[in-house]
């Protein structure tokens, strides 16, 4: 069974603080950031599949514990969000997230059905709130291959390091952090970044690669977000 923390454990990592806590608990505590770029709990744990080793994901079978991190957050980032969700429950996802300003919405082409019955979705949602989302230009569409390989929900560098490349936004809090991709993102681009993690196996794979991430630069995402620049560059002179 996973480990689930009941107590804060708080390490620090270049201009990344990571906590191992209950962030219905910390986020009260914590001062402000400029956005909330999040991947939480998606309310789908009924679904299953999702990863081979039958690792589950906390507070997975409804929106209640993500809904309530959020309302906390808001106040922190001044409504400024952007968050992961999944198509499956779209109606109950927007009727929960209602006490944000909707802005927009990018969609994740994952170019691979994911599980379920006859209908199987073959992308995922990322909603952008905030009356004044700091955003600069940007497609609505990313087409990347899943990588669940340190976390069932896990998402590829590619697009977390891109969403953050189009927010105008110096330091980040994800109250949901997993395995830390957000973190590998912001310690890639220069931001600061704030992470709570409540299990504790992924807490430690997230310290490991957010560590590694200050350790060795990743030229691959580095040229990834100048290709996707030139791209956004022709389209609008075009």
């Amino acid at each position: 069974m996973k480990k689930v923390t009941k107590q804060f454990n708080k390490k620090v990592i270049g201009d990344c603080t990571l906590y191992n806590a209950d962030c219905l608990q910390l986020l009260p505590k914590l001062e402000s950031v400029a956005a909330v770029v999040s991947d939480p709990p998606y309310g789908t744990g009924y679904v299953g599949g999702y990863n081979r080793k039958g690792d589950t994901i906390a507070n997975d079978d409804t929106l209640e514990v993500t809904t309530q991190a959020l309302k906390l957050a808001k106040p922190l980032c001044n409504g400024n969000m952007v968050v992961f969700y999944s198509p499956r429950i779209s109606p109950v996802f927007y009727k929960e997230m209602s006490f944000l300003d909707w802005y927009g919405q990018i969609i994740w082409n994952k170019k691979a059905p994911g599980m379920g019955g006859e209908f199987r979705y073959q992308h995922e949602n990322i909603a952008l709130f905030g009356e004044n989302l700091p955003i600069q230009k940007a497609f609505s569409l990313y087409s990347y291959y899943r990588d669940a390989s340190e976390h069932p929900h896990q998402k590829p560098i590619q697009i977390m390091t891109q969403l953050l490349n189009i927010l105008d936004a110096d330091s980040i809090l994800d109250p949901f952090m997993g395995s830390g991709t957000t973190g590998v993102a912001c310690a890639k681009l220069g931001k600061r970044f704030v992470g709570i993690e409540i299990d504790e196996d992924h807490f430690r794979t997230a310290v490991k690669r957010i560590t590694a991430a200050y350790d060795q630069p990743d030229l691959f995402v580095e040229n990834n977000i100048m290709q996707e620049s030139m791209e956004l560059n022709d389209a609008v002179k075009t």
